[in-house]
């Protein structure tokens, strides 16, 4: 009996320890709402505590599993049975595609970039930048998401990250010391250097200098407009000289009824970045009239860019009103891209939005949005492996025939291609992101279910058409792949492949 109450007692504070463990990161979490949400330095020193205590309770809870899962029904099990099924939920929409072991097991593929992966380039003098800060907006309603992540957020995280190698120098500190409440941080690990001596980037190590393998990234889910200005402007005000600045957006579309807009800035919609309603969105002005002249205050407007286009910034729009951020000027002369999703799918892929969209699938992935046009459910590994060598065959040929077109243009006048893609094609994701977009154009020009000039994505500056994306050996390498794949009937008549 004296043993029994010993070891309850014993039992009864691995309890009390792990509720105060619990309600103190609780507490430390909960503060971090109140500190400034962007910068770099306001939160670090906070941060730092409220992880050593999300990781010691982890490792409390880890050390004494047994006995707590024999005493936490939690208070909050409702709560945590629904974020089990949200998970469950958004791991089923993420794999678009299963890729088979030979045991028929399904296998996770990492998308981020590598160097195995990496587009090659033919760099030029003119290739001067490096994308150095994020922002990750998800605003679109009814997709898939786990906690403040969707679908779509999720896909360009990843997109967006390197992959970790043991090959790498370790990183100098905290892994996490990038990272705050509404970004997502590095892995721990670094590539060779690049970037700009004496930028934010370089971290010191020794007589070396390195720069940090990811850039700074912020995920925001469904914030307000100000919040969104807010981090946009923090990105904006952190750029090291030769960094650019990269806003991706995953929104529904704000339309405008303006018959003859005037101002393409504001009068053509935008963006829906939140669902919030306030007293001017509630239809009645403060004196009690009808505000129906008032636009819709959580929306992006393309004119509410117009500021930040004063540093190089490379601009990815996925909305079903993408099409009126391409009148975008460039009043200051820098760098500026503009990369739109198609405005609309084919009524057989539109059920399929709730597990993301499909422009930005072949931004993540370009073998799985292919497999996913083609109704192609799951994919052997080697035989995978082998038509993945397709589509790096396709982005190595594409992004010759950029570096060819601007020779061309300035040799001889033809093939012309703006300078701010040659500036961003220096650096690994932008390069990256500019191929895919080009292999999504050519993939959809040629299918035979996307054939309104709505169902397919465009960008601004324009990239010129014979030269790039109707070149006849891009199209070649894609019928191979749709042979490769069975698949050929999908696309249009032309040459088999081999």
């Amino acid at each position: 009996m004296v043993k029994m109450a010993a070891t309850e007692e014993q039992d009864r504070k691995i309890v009390l320890e792990f509720c105060h463990l619990l309600e103190k990161s609780k507490q430390l979490f909960n503060g971090l709402r109140d500190l400034p949400q962007y910068g770099h330095r306001q939160w670090q020193a906070y941060f730092g505590r409220t992880f050593d205590v999300y990781t010691k309770l982890w490792k409390f809870q880890q050390q004494h599993r047994l006995v707590l899962d024999s005493k936490y029904e939690p208070e909050d099990q409702l709560e945590w049975s629904l974020v089990l099924e949200e998970i469950k939920g958004f791991i089923k929409a993420e794999s678009a595609v299963a890729v088979l072991h030979a045991d028929t097991n399904p296998i996770v593929l990492s998308h981020r970039l590598s160097p195995l992966t990496t587009p090659p380039c033919e760099r030029t003098p003119h290739m001067t930048l490096s994308l150095q800060e994020i922002l990750i907006v998800g605003s679109a309603c009814e997709q898939a998401k786990f906690s403040e992540l969707t679908m779509d957020m999720f896909r360009m995280l990843q997109t967006l990250e390197r992959e970790p190698t043991d090959a790498m120098h370790p990183m100098i500190g905290h892994p996490m010391a990038h990272g705050g409440p509404h970004d997502a941080s590095p892995a721990a690990s670094r590539m060779p250097p690049y970037g700009v001596p004496g930028s934010k980037g370089y971290v010191e190590n020794g007589d070396r200098r390195t720069m940090r393998d990811n850039p700074h990234k912020y995920l925001l889910y469904k914030p307000s407009l100000s919040q969104l200005m807010v981090f946009l402007s923090s990105g904006f005000k952190e750029l090291p000289p030769g960094g650019a600045l990269l806003l991706y957006m995953s929104a529904d579309g704000c339309f405008s009824t303006t018959k003859h807009p005037q101002d393409y800035g504001y009068e053509l919609g935008g963006l829906a970045t939140s669902v919030k309603r306030d007293a001017v969105d509630s239809g009645l002005s403060v004196r009690g009239k009808s505000s129906a002249g008032y636009k819709e205050p959580h929306c992006l407007y393309p004119g509410d860019l117009y500021p930040y286009t004063r540093r190089p910034l490379f601009i990815i729009i996925d909305s079903d009103n993408s099409f009126v951020f391409q009148h975008i000027p460039r009043y200051f002369g820098q760098p500026l891209v503009i990369l739109m999703s198609p405005q609309d799918v084919p009524a057989n892929y539109q059920d399929l939005q709730h597990h993301g969209s499909l422009f930005t699938l072949f931004l993540h992935s370009p073998m799985t949005a292919m497999c996913y046009i083609c109704n192609v459910g799951d994919v052997p590994i080697h035989h995978w492996e082998r038509c993945q060598s397709y589509v790096d065959r396709f982005v190595t040929e594409a992004s010759r025939l950029v570096t060819r077109c601007r020779m061309d243009e300035i040799e001889q006048g033809i093939g012309y291609i703006d300078s701010s893609y040659v500036q961003f094609f220096g650096d690994d994701f932008l390069r990256t992101l500019i191929l895919r977009f080009v292999f999504c154009d050519v993939a959809l020009r040629l299918h035979r279910g996307f054939r309104g000039r709505h169902q397919r994505p465009r960008c601004e500056p324009p990239l010129p058409g014979p030269e790039l994306l109707e070149h006849p050996s891009l199209a070649h390498i894609v019928l191979q792949l749709a042979t490769a794949l069975d698949v050929r009937g999908h696309f249009v008549e032309g040459p088999e492949g081999d």
